[in-house]
């Protein structure tokens, strides 16, 4: 399977990181969001998983490059548990930066290295029950504990973004009181440490592992940082690829996200499609 129109980057960018990506594979690293870019969105995240293919898609693409990297607000056991990235042939090099790279988990040793959390989350998690109370959060609402970080859902209300735009300006206090921010995605307020994001993980994932190349896939308002971060790669001369990961319910992709990428793929499908197309290209005897 070779690359198809289907993944023809519309910019002149985007068309230059793929060309570098396939003409320099050794040199390119692709970094990859898990939920919504390799893990469909579902109502329940600890029901997410990967797409079937995806584990394969990446054993294929993997032992030709520089690197892959999976960068995520999950916890990081959690991401190799749910992505089934544990004993894959091809991805004994897999980095998996969970906690917006404050844990970490190397598939070639099968080390985890994950901090203490700052001790605001901890006083945010004792007071978030009362706050959500004393607003009235409907019916639906609900926390995922992330460990060094909140999430709080509307997803399951029957309003939505109006239930999130409700709880928004609460949580920033209650947040900014303990020393933390709160960040939005796609029905999700997550209450976090500051200075803590996907662009400040690749970042630093990039400067211990040189490469020229970065594809980058992600589908959510928490990737802009690693969007950002390409970017400033490609002002300085180095070729990059983003890609959104679109969903495919009927909802609209995250604009900002879209309207930032090089390319939009139909959800994790189209991301593990255009993954083992790629493979494809770089495969022996094409």
């Amino acid at each position: 399977m070779g690359i198809t129109e289907d993944f023809r980057p519309h910019t002149a960018a985007g068309r230059d990181g793929l060309a570098a990506l396939l003409a320099a594979p050794a040199e390119g690293v692709v970094a990859l969001d898990f939920d919504g870019t390799l893990a469909p969105i579902v109502a329940d995240p600890d029901s997410a998983r990967a797409h079937p293919e995806a584990a394969a898609a990446l054993s294929a693409l993997a032992p030709h490059l520089a690197a892959v990297v999976v960068v995520t607000g999950r916890p990081a056991h959690l991401a190799v548990e749910y992505g089934g990235f544990r004993d894959v042939p091809g991805l004994e090099h897999l980095t998996v930066l969970g906690q917006y790279g404050a844990e970490r988990w190397e598939a070639r040793t099968g080390e985890l290295s994950a901090p203490e959390p700052p001790p605001g989350v901890a006083a945010v998690r004792a007071a978030l029950p009362a706050v959500l109370a004393d607003e009235g959060a409907p019916e639906g609402t609900w926390t995922e504990d992330k460990g060094r970080a909140l999430a709080v859902h509307t997803r399951r209300t029957a309003e939505p973004q109006q239930a999130m735009d409700r709880l928004r300006e609460p949580l920033a206090a209650l947040a900014a009181a303990h020393g933390l921010v709160v960040e939005p995605g796609r029905f999700v307020l997550e209450l976090r440490p500051p200075g803590v994001d996907k662009g400040a993980a690749l970042t630093a994932f990039l400067a211990e592992r040189p490469a020229r190349t970065v594809l980058y896939a992600g589908d959510d308002l928490g990737d802009l940082p690693a969007y950002a971060a390409v970017d400033e790669r490609r002002a300085d001369g180095l070729p990059g690829l983003l890609v959104c990961s679109g969903p495919t319910t009927g909802e609209e992709p995250v604009r900002d996200l879209a309207d930032r990428a090089d390319l939009v793929v139909p959800g994790p499908a189209g991301v593990v499609a255009l993954l083992a197309a790629i493979a494809g290209e770089l495969s022996p005897g094409r």
